[in-house]
């Protein structure tokens, strides 16, 4: 794998309630729970994460880690630490650019 390829960090999908959905991704699968709150949870696998979202509070996106993240505006800080910023592609799909120092 070439270090000047961007990675997905996460994907971000939207449940009804975080704690059932998490039990079940955990159940299922080998995962491992890296964050957790009421409205949302980040599931880590081996290849990438799995945010789980209250469509409400977070919108169901994909999260980049690249360090031109900056570029498109002010980041974010968040609960987690992590710093980043919302988009949309062309066809109006969100995507969360990621600072590759925060995550």
């Amino acid at each position: 794998m070439s270090t000047d390829l961007d990675s997905i960090h996460h994907v971000a999908i939207s449940v009804d309630n975080i704690a059932t959905a998490v039990d079940w991704y955990r159940t299922t699968f080998r995962c491992e729970i890296e964050y957790q709150d009421e409205t949302w949870a980040l599931l880590k696998f081996a290849n990438a994460s799995l945010a789980l979202v209250i469509a409400e509070q977070h919108p169901p996106h994909l999260g980049f880690v690249t360090p031109k993240a900056e570029s498109y505006g002010e980041l974010k800080l968040h609960r987690d630490g992590t710093r980043s910023i919302y988009i949309s592609d062309p066809t109006g799909n969100a995507v969360e650019l990621m600072d590759p120092n925060s995550v």
